[in-house]
């Protein structure tokens, strides 16, 4: 029987269907492995279950010679934590869960919308606070989503699940920017570049992978380029979007506002980040529930099912 580290706590279910199918170690932990417990799975395991926040960098995979572990099964579509081309060179298979967070994600990204256009995170402080004073006509105005236009940058699948709900639940136009033209049911239309298209919407959602090639894709000028009653809104991975000149388009009110889920140096939220109000600060809420959750992890356990059977892994990244 296949020797498996679970990383990180997990849904009872999943830590048991595990359990059926290999000789399972379960570090019952909410934290991130530690460089030493790394490359303690890659030497004593063979195969792990790693998550958001495993650093599996190329100096670790250097450091760890020739491993035992023969997959790392990531709990989640974002792999940018691996280095895949380094774990291939290792001898290992890397895989994620795609499909499972699709519509999760696509759901925080209008929460965000629509918590960052209206300022309900900054109006239920108000209440909170025991300072409101009662309904007024020029109160807390914000920015009358319906109809407006939203910008997606990137148009994989949770672009696109997030393109429907705006295009089909809120009847705005849908404009994007992408490596290629998407075949869409919905009418929708492709800018060049970021800058071009942040320059034309009312909301400009930040849905792209992580990867050396998107990192501060969003930047100064990118924010420069937004219309002053603008919202950004970023549920892909924080660094794509350069906090230091969000923060500094934020303090200058340069636009309407913003809404996060994902930061650049996570968990870290910069101090000056956290003192504005035109911005809502959500934990990494995006595939936060427990079917979804379960999902990813019955996708994962299948992935090191495939593998150890032998048959052609379902989700596999990189070659």
């Amino acid at each position: 029987m296949s020797k498996v580290l679970i990383g990180r706590n997990l849904p009872e279910s999943v830590v048991d269907e595990a359990r059926a199918l290999f000789d399972v170690t379960y570090r019952d932990s909410p934290y991130p492995l530690s460089r030493e417990e790394m490359l303690e799975a890659l030497a004593g395991y063979d195969g792990v279950l790693v998550t958001l926040g495993d650093g599996f960098s190329a100096e670790v995979f250097e450091q760890a010679g020739a491993p035992r572990a023969k997959i790392l099964a990531n709990f989640g579509v974002g792999f940018n934590h691996i280095d895949v081309a380094a774990a291939e060179s290792a001898g290992i298979t890397v895989t994620n869960t795609p499909g499972a967070v699709t519509d999760a994600t696509a759901d925080i990204a209008m929460t965000l919308m629509l918590m960052t256009c209206r300022r309900t995170a900054e109006g239920e402080r108000l209440v909170r606070s025991g300072q409101w004073e009662g309904w007024h006509p020029v109160q807390m105005l914000g920015l009358h989503m319906t109809g407006k236009r939203v910008g997606i940058l990137g148009m994989g699948r949770i672009g696109q699940a997030i393109a429907r709900r705006c295009h089909f639940g809120f009847g705005m136009s849908v404009a994007y920017a992408s490596r290629s033209e998407k075949n869409l049911d919905f009418p929708a239309e492709r800018y060049g570049s970021p800058e071009a298209l942040a320059a034309e919407v009312d909301v400009l959602v930040v849905s792209v992978p992580a990867s050396p090639e998107t990192h501060h894709m969003v930047d100064a000028g990118v924010l420069a380029a937004m219309k002053p009653a603008a919202h950004l809104v970023n549920i892909a991975r924080g660094d794509i979007v350069d906090e230091a000149a969000l923060i500094a388009a934020l303090e200058a009110r340069q636009i309407g506002g913003a809404g996060l889920d994902v930061y650049e140096f996570e968990p870290k939220v910069p101090e000056a980040l956290r003192a504005l109000d035109n911005v809502v600060l959500l934990p990494h809420l995006g595939t936060s529930t427990l079917e979804v959750r379960e999902d990813m992890g019955r996708m994962a356990v299948e992935n090191l099912r495939a593998f150890f059977a032998g048959e052609k892994v379902p989700n596999r990244v990189g070659g």
